[in-house]
């Protein structure tokens, strides 16, 4: 299935995204207001239904995703042991459904799974100490319409991408390509092939000179490979759909 136009998927820059469901429903994934990159400020989000979380890396998660979580009251399925933490930070009240790897969560209309990253997962939140967040992951979306994007959150491409494709077969995949702390295009370009996607969203590069990586670069790698998946070229921003 391509994309139609019933949805699209605005970059945020760095790991994260804004989906409009074909529903009406504002999903937003790994929101990093602070990034350099950013094109808004967490007061100027004014809808958000569905709040992802891949990780706890303050680069995915902070004080900026507290704030969100407070103002807006999304539905927020994560990680068992962040869901804690998430409770510990918003209360009882809070829209928090914890999950693991595997799991799928039915909400406003939409399915979304947990499925694995590697990676890792902790942060200080401001604290002395290092809370552990249990394990990173990424999500596979299953719209109204029966759409699917995947979100690798962070990581480094792994044989089981091939069992994703299997079992959730995703029409769009929003990738990790920067490099040093999660895969760079050649490894991004394998994952393309495991994954089967028709159309690819590169995330998590440009935000600082370390994270190398270009769409560019992954397109590349991708017509050496044969693979035909359309790679857009997007800045911080940019709507794609």
């Amino acid at each position: 299935m391509a994309l139609d136009g019933s949805t699209s998927i605005t970059w945020l820059g760095h790991g994260g995204v804004e989906i409009a469901t074909p529903g009406g429903k504002t999903v937003l994934v790994d929101p990093w207001f602070g990034n350099p990159n950013s094109p808004r400020k967490e007061p100027d989000q004014t809808a958000c239904d569905v709040l992802l979380i891949t990780h706890g890396h303050f680069d995915h998660f902070d004080a900026d995703t507290l704030a969100l979580a407070r103002r807006l009251k999304p539905t927020i399925p994560c990680i068992h042991e962040l869901s804690l933490y998430l409770i510990s930070q918003l209360g009882d009240d809070a829209k928090v459904i914890g999950m693991n790897q595997g799991g799928t969560v039915e909400t406003d209309g939409l399915k979304i799974t947990l499925v694995p990253a590697v990676h890792s997962n902790g942060d200080t939140m401001g604290d002395p100490q290092v809370h552990y967040f249990g394990e990173p992951g990424g999500f596979v979306i299953e719209l109204e319409n029966g759409y699917r994007v995947y979100h690798s959150g962070d990581t480094t491409v792994f044989g089981d991408m091939a069992l994703i494709r299997d079992l959730y077969a995703p029409d769009l995949a929003m990738l990790s390509i920067g490099g040093h702390f999660t895969m760079g295009p050649e490894a991004a370009a394998v994952a393309v092939g495991m994954l089967g996607v028709e159309d690819v969203l590169p995330i998590h590069w440009g935000t600082f000179p370390i994270l190398a990586g270009t769409p560019t670069a992954l397109a590349d790698a991708c017509r050496a490979r044969g693979l035909t998946a359309t790679v857009h070229d997007w800045r911080p921003g940019d709507t794609v759909g």
